[in-house]
């Protein structure tokens, strides 16, 4: 069934940078191919590939080195050339896994053994911060909005001085959530009246519409609603939006999924799943009352589900999926003129990577093809009955020659760090046994002859 094609406002992409984050060159490939595709802007969550400074240096990747302000000032040159503005997300209170997990740093915790929630209780939590939502600003001259984050606020109200606060007649979680929001938004403000203020909404969910009310948040902040399962439901979603906007706060976004939300584990991204997201998201659009504004949607691209997570899809295995969810939301429907779109600009022949093939040996705007290629080719090898029942060692040897192929390909896209870790994930647990089971065979063989 067709909708209206996606209102009028932004739409953006979410690069996850927490994990594989890609080389400078092939960064502003991607940021080059977005603009083909429709893309308003980019919301970049940089987390620990971020150059904090001073006595957050500390928060730098160690893995491999973070974007230098010059890869950064570059990039955001790059995207303003190519009509997109750049939106950073910072957590500023649940997944705070990189700042959180040094050991200087464990005194803010909400309690010691999660590692994402911060301690709304003190002052040196907030100004911890806000010393990194000012650096990062100060990075993007002429910023205008920012993502908080703030969804997941696992294990609130669980720590020591959150029950002495709750003790009081009358305070709730919600109220403490909302507390410490507001006291992060208004310092914002106070620092940089203009910036416009998104957060994630699921913390929100369960409050009424006179508990928002009263936060001090309306005026302040822009609810970012996100639902990445194919079957959202779609009455569900209009109501809480309709919720936020009769609370008062009359800013809201949408946000989607095209890839790093099917499973922790996920190696190559299924596009139909991820279109049937945007078709329900399309009705929700149809479906909202007239003065419900939509600012527009973030299709998000999860590297990790969290920072301790292990990788999902990469990037040149998403691009179809992303396409894909770009052109349905221009047309309303998947349509047959929207899957044409997709395989015309990327150049290959099916929007399901795992069926793709090439439709010219020309280069193409779908940059890491090569590499989404092999990952694909060793997925199926990986998942094969040749290998998981092999009789001799022409599979192993085969396995072996594909993954030195995906490594080449890998490492010129990603640092070392990402192919060492994508490899020891997805290809090891199969390889080490089969390698040892060839010992093993070797060995008795060895015995058997006289």
């Amino acid at each position: 069934m067709k909708a209206p094609p996606w209102p009028k406002g932004k739409k953006l992409v979410h690069l996850d940078l927490k994990g594989a984050p890609p080389r400078e060159e092939y960064l502003h490939k991607l940021i080059d191919l977005f603009s083909h595709l429709g893309v308003d802007g980019l919301l970049m969550e940089y987390e620990d590939m971020f150059p904090y400074e001073g006595e957050l240096k500390l928060l730098q990747a160690a893995a491999q080195p973070a974007y230098s302000p010059e890869q950064i000032s570059s990039m955001q040159e790059f995207a303003k050339s190519k009509g997109m503005e750049v939106i950073p997300l910072v957590q500023t209170f649940g997944h705070m896994e990189f700042v959180l997990k040094h050991r200087s740093m464990w005194s803010y915790r909400e309690v010691a053994h999660c590692v994402g929630t911060l301690n709304p209780h003190k002052e040196e939590g907030v100004r911890l911060v806000m010393e990194m939502l000012r650096q990062v600003v100060d990075m993007h001259p002429g910023l205008n909005t920012l993502h908080i984050g703030a969804d997941e606020v696992y294990m609130l109200g669980e720590g020591e001085e959150s029950k002495l606060w709750l003790s009081s007649p009358g305070r709730t979680v919600e109220q403490l959530f909302l507390s410490h929001v507001t006291t992060v938004a208004k310092a914002i403000k106070q620092q940089w009246p203009h910036m416009n203020i998104i957060m994630w909404d699921d913390m929100m969910r369960g409050m009424s519409p006179d508990t928002l009310k009263d936060s001090g948040l309306v005026g302040l902040v822009q609810p970012m609603l996100w639902d990445y399962t194919p079957n959202l439901d779609v009455e569900k979603t209009v109501s809480l939006l309709e919720k936020y906007h009769r609370a008062g706060l009359t800013d809201l976004w949408a946000a989607s999924s095209f890839k790093g939300s099917t499973s922790v584990y996920t190696c190559v991204p299924r596009t139909q799943q991820h279109v049937d997201n945007h078709l329900q998201w399309l009705k929700v659009a149809a479906s909202l009352s007239g003065g419900v504004n939509i600012k527009g949607i973030a299709i998000t691209g999860w590297q990790r589900y969290d920072h301790m997570s292990v990788l999902c899809e990469l990037m040149p295995v998403g691009l179809p999926s992303l396409a894909a969810c770009l052109q349905t939301l221009l047309h309303g429907q998947f349509s047959a003129e929207a899957q044409s779109k997709v395989m015309e600009v990327l150049g290959v022949s099916s929007v399901e990577v795992e069926a793709m093939e090439r439709t010219s040996e020309a280069e193409s705007l779908f940059p890491g093809r090569r590499l989404a290629e092999l990952i694909v080719e060793l997925n199926s090898l990986l998942n094969s009955e040749d290998v998981r029942f092999f009789e001799d060692n022409i599979y192993l040897d085969t396995l072996q020659q594909k993954v030195e192929a995906v490594r080449k390909e890998m490492v010129r896209l990603y640092p070392d760090s990402t192919v060492q870790e994508w490899i020891e994930e997805h290809v090891s647990p199969v390889m080490a046994p089969l390698q040892k089971i060839t010992e093993d065979i070797g060995a008795c063989l060895k015995e058997m002859v006289p």
